[in-house]
């Protein structure tokens, strides 16, 4: 099997969590939120995993360190944006060679099978691999413009899109995958021209349609890809969390006469 590698965005400043604890050690159903992402990982078979950092944070830092490794860490300096982040763990990455996935230290919720799902693309001949799901208000979500054959012809952020394709709910998680060697040399190609001068991941798609490459998008539910950006959205995620396993252990013969009562944690067993 290819062998397998996953880079683990949680540089983010996460300002609107307005807390001291930066966001990505938040807990949802009591793991950090960048250890489900770890854990995400390591589920999909990646036997190299790089968290990219900002140079301020020292916690996050240090909680890797402890789980990972310091070889875990890559820094982004300055932040440039989501391509830029990815291109800062190239050499943390430059004795790697197979399939690279992009994950989130701030969306918890990513179910193993849509990682498979994206590597499955890949070994399908797609040079990108692009999760997305349906939004049920697309608002300012990137579309993901499909042809008709079923490709990823375009994302397309919302603030430039057209008529049409704002009318699009099939919405760009942000999470991508492709080879190694492809993702940094199509990220090598990526300027910065745009309104904030930065380095879009997304724009990795355009490059490799340009030059000729497949790409390709999967689909999960919109719960599975919840970013977490705030307070608001940390109790989304773990209420998105608790009624998901509540589910599951209804299903599999637990009782619970009131299941709103019950809160699980991410370790929880039960045995009859």
């Amino acid at each position: 099997m290819t062998k397998r590698a996953a880079v683990i965005l949680a540089a983010g400043q996460g300002t609107r969590m307005r807390s001291s604890l930066p966001k990505v050690l938040h807990p949802v159903g009591g793991r950090a939120m960048v250890d489900w992402s770890v854990a995400l990982a390591k589920a999909a078979g990646c036997e190299r995993v790089i968290v990219v950092c900002s140079p301020a944070g020292t916690a996050v830092q240090e909680h890797v360190t402890e789980t990972l490794g310091s070889d875990a860490i890559a820094i982004q300096d300055p932040p440039l944006g989501t391509g830029h982040a990815v291109l800062s763990a190239r050499d943390a990455l430059q004795d790697f060679d197979g399939d690279l996935v992009v994950l989130y230290g701030d969306t918890p919720l990513i179910p193993v099978s849509a990682v498979e799902a994206l590597f499955d693309e890949l070994n399908e001949g797609a040079s990108v691999g692009v999760l997305g799901f349906d939004a049920a208000d697309p608002g300012t979500y990137g579309r993901l413009i499909m042809s008709q054959s079923g490709d990823l012809d375009a994302i397309v952020e919302a603030k430039e899109a057209n008529p049409d394709q704002l009318a699009v709910s099939f919405c760009n998680s942000g999470v991508m995958a492709a080879k190694s060697a492809e993702m940094f040399e199509l990220l090598g190609k990526v300027t910065n021209d745009n309104a904030r001068g930065e380095y879009y991941l997304t724009d990795i798609v355009e490059i490799a349609r340009s030059a000729g490459g497949r790409c390709r998008a999967v689909a999960c539910d919109e719960a599975d890809v919840l970013g977490v950006n705030s307070r608001v959205e940390l109790a989304q995620a773990e209420r998105a969390f608790q009624s998901k396993t509540r589910q599951e252990f209804l299903l599999s013969g637990v009782t619970m006469t009131a299941p709103e009562t019950v809160f699980f944690s991410h370790d929880s067993q039960l045995e009859s």
